[in-house]
């Protein structure tokens, strides 16, 4: 179930959302039927994931909750869903209703815990966007340049464009996948 859910991600991240999402439902039914929390924790959280990159909002906002109420039986999955459930109140509330900070914040403090560093990137890079999205230039600047190098520090190229944006663009409105589609259409 690990290996066809992680190839349905990897399926969003490339752009190839036709294949993605059904792939992720029908890991996610095996994982229900199998009644393993755990998987359907690590499911859940990898479709919304895709969701953000392929713009979802909907699916995003609806499945945050579900992906954190399964998480009984690992920190790691709840590191990813915390993250998850900051997205959504980024991408859900855009105005400022539902604070992003504290679950990106918890979701940080969990996987620095944990020595979990790709969401540790991806946790700086989201409490960056966060930061240049309300204005608060320092903190985005400081946030963004430590998503940056650990992202450089794991070799992990794909999000480097994406930060680097923001972090250039402060100001503008951040929406998963932007950078995709316009590295793309250059």
């Amino acid at each position: 179930m690990r290996i066809a859910s992680a190839l349905g991600y990897a399926y969003a991240l490339a752009g190839h959302v036709a294949e993605a999402f059904p792939l992720l439902e029908r890991v996610l039914e095996e994982a229900e039927r199998a009644g393993c929390l755990a998987a359907q924790a690590f499911c859940v959280t990898w479709r919304s994931e895709a969701s953000l990159v392929a713009g979802h909002r909907e699916e995003v906002c609806a499945s945050a909750p579900r992906a954190l109420a399964r998480t009984p039986q690992g920190r790691g999955h709840e590191a990813w869903a915390l993250r998850l459930l900051g997205e959504r109140a980024a991408q859900c509330h855009p105005l400022g209703g539902e604070p992003a900070e504290a679950p990106y914040r918890q979701a940080l403090a969990l996987a620095d815990a944990l020595g979990m560093r790709p969401l540790q990137a991806h946790g700086h890079l989201s409490l960056g966007t966060l930061y240049a999205t309300t204005g608060q230039r320092e903190q985005a600047r400081a946030e963004l340049s430590t998503a940056i190098a650990i992202y450089r520090a794991m070799a992990m190229t794909f999000w480097l464009p994406q930060a680097a944006v923001v972090l250039a663009h402060g100001e503008e409105r951040y929406r998963p996948g932007w950078c995709l589609v316009r590295r793309k259409a250059v």
